[in-house]
């Protein structure tokens, strides 16, 4: 398998695996106190991680503003340095928040907000330009997201951005972003244990790049969480949202996606393979086009997943077989 592959039709090589820095930003909340982090970090080991995964070929590094409310940010940029230039940066709009209080606040979805929060980032990034910017309002309207779309154009020809695209699992608002030339990407959930064919399937018409948020389905595929083992206050499993499959009442990993897993796991780790880094050869072989961007807190998580670049894509039949498994 190649360890590139292009970000859509925008001209960007990005190594096949990105890494999430949403875990990075720390602990932040939203405005009633529900956790969005994934709990306490050290941000010296953050910075020691992202500079390790550097060194084994990932140059690809997906955030958002308000991830630790500008938080990781803040770490990636640290971490980057002198680096920069070498890695393709994708962070993310539309959340307002409040950096002091660690506090989401709200939503903004108009252009004027847009090009305010960019100027943020810029500045948290210590960068002067973004090479993927994306919306993170998921159900955001289609008129209003053409607005930005346009907009995005706009930052795109003053050099403040590359490409742009749209964070979101409807593969109809995706299609509004994609009418834009320079939008490269659709970031929607894809995982072993949770197909999105629709949307990769307008990936594969509009030119895009299918970048794979919970890859490893929050942590279920990693091996590592035990049913109703429980979760530290500060991690967003602890009281998952609507959104968040797999941890049911919050009382730790549900029982039936564990189920799941273990059917799964004699795939997975096929060539000495850790079951994360399974679940991503499974997304290499689900499409040319996917680019998982698993979490990482630590630089053990960071060589683990990194590790799977070599050992590269499942095969056509162990693509089959995980379908079997999963009755599908």
């Amino acid at each position: 398998m190649e360890t590139t592959r292009p970000l859509g039709r925008s001209g960007i090589e990005v190594s096949a695996l990105g890494f999430g820095c949403w875990a990075i930003g720390g602990e932040w909340q939203a405005a009633d106190g529900q956790p969005l982090g994934w709990g306490r970090v050290d941000d010296e080991e953050s910075v020691r991680a992202v500079r390790r995964a550097l060194d084994l070929g990932v140059t690809f590094f997906d955030t958002a503003d308000t991830y630790g409310a500008g938080h990781s940010e803040r770490v990636l940029g640290r971490a980057l340095g002198k680096r920069r230039a070498d890695v393709v940066v994708a962070t993310k709009w539309g959340n307002v928040f409040d950096e002091n209080t660690r506090t989401l606040t709200g939503s903004d979805a108009s252009p004027a907000y847009l090009r305010r929060a960019l100027t943020a980032s810029l500045d948290r990034l210590g960068t002067d330009y973004v090479d993927l910017y994306q919306f993170h309002l998921s159900d955001a309207g289609p008129e209003q997201a053409a607005l930005l779309r346009d907009a995005c154009e706009e930052l795109v020809r003053e050099g403040l951005i590359r490409a742009y695209a749209w964070s979101t699992d409807d593969p109809v608002r995706a299609a509004v972003f994609a009418e834009g030339p320079h939008c490269a990407a659709v970031q929607h959930a894809l995982n072993v244990l949770n197909d999105a064919p629709a949307m990769l399937r307008l990936c594969e018409e509009a030119g895009l790049a299918s970048v794979n948020r919970s890859p490893l389905a929050m942590g279920l595929l990693t091996g590592k969480r035990r049913e109703r083992q429980p979760l530290e206050a500060g991690d967003i499993r602890s009281r998952p949202p609507a959104w968040l499959q797999g941890f049911g009442d919050g009382s730790g990993a549900d029982p039936e996606w564990l189920a799941r897993v273990d059917a799964l796991r004699e795939v997975l780790t096929s060539e000495g393979r850790t079951l994360a880094q399974g679940a991503l050869a499974w997304l290499w072989a689900r499409s040319p086009r996917t680019v998982p961007i698993p979490g990482f807190r630590s630089v053990a998580q960071a060589e683990e997943n990194a590790g799977a670049l070599e050992k590269g894509a499942l095969t056509g039949a162990q693509l089959a077989e995980a379908d079997r498994l999963l009755g599908r």
